[in-house]
């Protein structure tokens, strides 16, 4: 996870970029992506210009009240092969940053914190200085792995996924997406599919970018139901008399729904007694557990779905039960320890974490990391997102660019790249612009009044 290489300090593999260049010309396969490919990829179809505008946020203009240092603070990271990590890139304007990606043709670009000086001239600042290098605005971001739900799929595991599993995808989007609109108030809200096994969120609208660490923290912690860990039988623990309203509606709006129409049977997850016990371990009344062994003994083939009929026996005898409060929360605890979505709570509580920047290609699968429309996410299929071979055969098989045409327009790049630009780049640029001129008046009138006075 880049967040992790971030956070851990890896100093020791960080080089100056100069020297890297020849050591990587021996080397033209790097995992399954042809060097050759990803210059014809950063030379053609990479979207520089829509990334420098986005990680700008209207400083780029010309009004008097942009700051010009702002996208030169901003800390970029390339991944090199052979492991080798370029931290604390940055670059004056579009042009040095689009000429250094095609120069260097990095398998791998992360993005990190704003920080109150150039990070490239960190070291100036290190001692005796005023200036001190601290990161100042970064975007609230999530990270969700599919990997972190081995114990609650059986069609996949590590790595891999499919479309079986794929939807756990679909409902952490769904909840997450609902949650930071209508509790928090953001607007500007970016997914973008990992590549390869997840996704990643980032919420840039300027309140968000301008949040410290604890204030990160505590809307990371909004979201954490998460108590036990994997040797545990109880990873949920739902407490006090009534649920908190975003859980409820997470519940009935998505999550129940989606447990009872669709993970119980794609994930058999009742169909034979080493599954079953996993969900028995989670009821604290033995006498239910023990009949429901008991009815579960019996094999006989149903006409119904066995996942279907013996969930609906759990949900009978728990909600029927003398301890109803106590039992009904569990059937609720059974729901959200299956489908609710499993963060990366570091990645979002601090603002010096690094994030795969959208447009990228996955090293191991080619695949480029495309946006994700929260509001058809459901038809989002990551084994039909676009890799960068096919992208560039699609280039060569289209017949000569029409003037006026985007090289990408010409390959399956061109949606997810109108789909950046009119549903989140546009909206959000249009945000900066009335904040970068509301700041302005005010600082004027607050200048207009201390003379006055």
């Amino acid at each position: 996870m880049a967040g992790e290489g971030a956070e851990n300090g890896r100093d020791d593999m960080i080089i100056d970029g100069s020297g890297a260049d020849q050591q990587r010309q021996n080397n033209l396969i790097f995992d399954g992506v042809n060097v050759n490919y990803l210059k014809l990829y950063y030379g053609k179809l990479f979207p520089h210009a829509d990334v420098f505008k986005w990680m700008s946020y209207g400083n780029d203009g010309k009004h008097p009240g942009c700051d010009h240092s702002y996208f030169g603070r901003r800390e970029f990271s390339f991944t090199l092969d052979n492991d080798i990590y370029l931290r604390f890139q940055s670059f004056s304007g579009l042009s040095e940053m689009e000429n250094s990606i095609r120069e260097k043709c990095p398998f791998k670009i992360d993005i990190g914190p704003v920080y109150s000086v150039d990070p490239a001239r960190r070291h100036a600042y290190a001692q005796g200085s005023d200036n001190v290098f601290t990161p100042v605005e970064r975007e609230l971001i999530f990270d969700i792995d599919m990997s972190d739900y081995d114990d609650v799929r059986y069609c996949c595991s590590g790595a891999d996924v499919c479309l079986d599993c794929w939807p756990l995808m679909t409902v952490a989007i769904k909840v997450l997406d609902s949650a930071l609109r209508d509790d928090f108030g953001f607007n500007h809200i970016l997914w973008v599919y990992s590549g390869r096994r997840g996704v990643h969120c980032w919420v840039c609208d300027g309140k968000a970018r301008r949040l410290n660490n604890e204030q990160r923290a505590a809307i990371a912690d909004y979201f954490r139901v998460y108590k036990g860990n994997e040797n545990s039988q109880k990873m949920v623990s739902l407490l006090g008399q009534a649920l908190h309203p975003f859980l409820v509606r997470a519940h009935n709006e998505v999550l129940k729904i989606f447990f009872e129409e669709k993970l119980l049977s794609t994930q058999n997850l009742l169909l034979d007694e080493d599954r079953y016990e996993k969900i028995l371990g989670m009821i604290p009344d033995e006498s239910i557990t023990s009949e429901l062994r008991g009815k579960w003994a019996d094999n006989r083939r149903s006409k119904e779905d066995i996942n279907v009929v013996r969930w609906q026996q759990l949900k009978h005898m728990l909600q029927s039960a003398k301890q109803k409060l106590q039992l009904r929360r569990c059937v609720e605890e059974i729901v959200f320890s299956f489908t609710y979505p499993r963060l990366d709570m570091e990645v979002s509580r601090h603002m010096n974490h690094l994030l795969k920047a959208p447009f990228c290609v996955h090293p191991k699968t080619g695949r480029v990391c495309i946006p994700i429309d929260p509001n058809c996410c459901e038809d989002f299929d990551p084994t039909a997102v676009p890799t960068l071979s096919k992208i560039l055969e699609e280039l060569n098989t289209e017949g000569s660019r029409k003037e006026g045409d985007n090289e990408w327009d010409r390959t399956s790049l061109g949606d997810p790249v109108r789909y950046f630009r009119s549903s989140f780049l546009q909206p959000l640029l249009k945000s900066c612009k009335e904040e970068i001129e509301s700041s302005y008046s005010a600082k004027l009138q607050e200048s207009k009044n201390s003379l006055n006075w």
